[in-house]
């Protein structure tokens, strides 16, 4: 099958011959049909298959010409460098065509974001959390959204984005489309398909956790961190085979600490994206990592599906994740676009667990490699690798620090009081022998003739 067999028309045809693109991938040539019918859409396929295509596509096929403000087109992903991405798509496909496409996210200016769209858009491209608070600003009207796209909903879900997305769905108009596409379908995608999709047509290309066939799969059994880093330091020094790599990392300080350490290594070859960095940072280092002035890119799993990156030559996972899905979404970042990738693993003893889990989901065995000779096995543990001591009593340290003790006793006898409720006037009244106001003047007289 080529493009030409899909229904396009030629301002499409002309983009797609500008990008040298020839045949649709599966994803592409099953969605086509299906989302431009206007039915409700679920595809689940894998990452770097081209799902960004298969939905714009054919909304831009039939998405006229209007003057109007308020957008037609809304598109929901999880990560700010993925609204970077799928606008880039978005304006290579409408390269001839007479259309406004926005990306929004948080992390920048929102007056900025504003005054973008208050000059009128058809396309908007948003990460969750500053949609809503455009929504709830005013400034962005959602009630001629027709179409609304969820990309990578099963991150946006592992993310804690579940809520803002309500909120969403709650403001839209109800007669809309609803397209949604994902790596994995998890109990709380099938959930929310449940609850905000009209009898939607499925498109499964892949199962979950299928491997890609063009990606070679290695592992390496390393004992702890420093070690670790020793092994990448033999593998990165081979720059010709190891042009571009991508490593991930479970957490933020680990990217930062492992950062350090290969730009000492490897000085000005090295950048790092987390989340704790700046939106300039982040889209900073992942063009330098693009164009080739940084040959190695350390990133954490929120990144995992934020990148799109031709020749990524490896992926190496220096630690092995916890959830199986995750792995495959690394080294979904090479062998992108049929070509070949190679993913390397490295698991401590503590890891192995998690190993086995991802093999189990992907049902192969990925093939284990000897360390090599040249690289020293060290004995340095870091922080998180040391054991815990629990000491069996230190009079000086308080077994838990969040109950310090009782903090409340009994009042003394002269600082107890009777609630006497309505009678407690009485009482002084009678004590006192008072007028209850002064200027009552009867009651003065009263006492006067007793």
């Amino acid at each position: 099958m080529t493009f030409q067999d899909l229904n396009l028309n030629t301002p499409l045809y002309n983009a797609i011959d500008d990008l040298g693109f020839e045949s649709p991938t599966p994803i592409q040539a099953e969605a086509f049909n299906v989302v431009a019918s206007g039915k409700d859409v679920v595809g689940i396929a894998q990452t770097g298959t081209g799902k960004t295509f298969a939905y714009m596509l054919p909304i831009l096929r039939n998405l006229k010409y209007s003057k109007q403000d308020n957008p037609r087109v809304l598109v929901l992903v999880p990560t700010r460098e993925l609204v970077v991405q799928v606008v880039n798509e978005i304006e290579k496909l409408s390269k001839y065509i007479n259309n406004r496409v926005l990306g929004v996210y948080g992390g920048t200016n929102i007056n900025t974001q504003k005054q973008a769209v208050a000059q009128g858009q058809d396309i908007i491209v948003a990460t969750p959390g500053r949609l809503y608070d455009l929504a709830v600003s005013r400034v962005l009207q959602l009630k001629s959204i027709q179409k609304l796209v969820i990309d990578e909903v099963d991150v946006m879900l592992d993310l804690g984005f579940r809520h803002q997305l309500m909120n969403i769905f709650d403001i839209l108009p109800p007669r809309r489309q609803n397209i949604m596409f994902s790596a994995t379908m998890t109990k709380d995608v099938d959930e929310l398909i449940t609850d905000f999709f009209i009898n939607p047509t499925k498109i499964s290309i892949a199962v979950s956790g299928t491997p890609l066939e063009n990606i070679k799969q290695e592992r390496y059994n390393v004992p702890n961190f420093y070690t670790k880093v020793n092994l990448l330091e033999y593998l990165l020094k081979d720059k010709e085979e190891f042009s571009r790599v991508l490593i991930f990392v479970a957490y933020k300080r680990m990217a930062d600490r492992l950062f350090d350490m290969l730009e000492d290594l490897f000085p000005s070859q090295t950048c790092v994206i987390h989340s704790n960095k700046t939106q300039n940072y982040r889209l900073r280092s992942i063009e330098q990592f693009r164009e080739g002035e940084h040959r190695i890119l350390v990133a954490t799993d929120v990144m995992a599906r934020g990148l799109d990156i031709d020749d990524v030559s490896h992926v190496i996972n220096f630690d092995t994740p916890d959830y199986p899905e995750n792995y495959m979404h690394r080294i979904g970042r090479t062998g992108r676009a049929e070509k070949e990738g190679h993913a390397i693993l490295f698991s401590t003893e503590n890891e192995q667990e998690s190993r086995i889990r991802l093999e189990e989901l992907m049902q192969m065995t990925i093939e284990t490699l000897e360390l090599p000779d040249s690289v020293e096995i060290s004995k340095e543990l870091i922080e998180e690798e040391r054991p815990q001591i629990n000491e069996r009593y230190n009079p000086l340290k308080r077994r838990d620090e969040d109950a310090p003790g009782p903090a409340f006793h009994d009042k003394k006898d002269k600082n107890k009081k009777e609630n006497l409720g309505g009678s407690y006037r009485r009482e002084i009244a009678k004590k006192y022998k008072k007028p209850k106001t002064r200027g009552d003047k009867n009651y003065n007289r009263r006492n006067k003739n007793k």
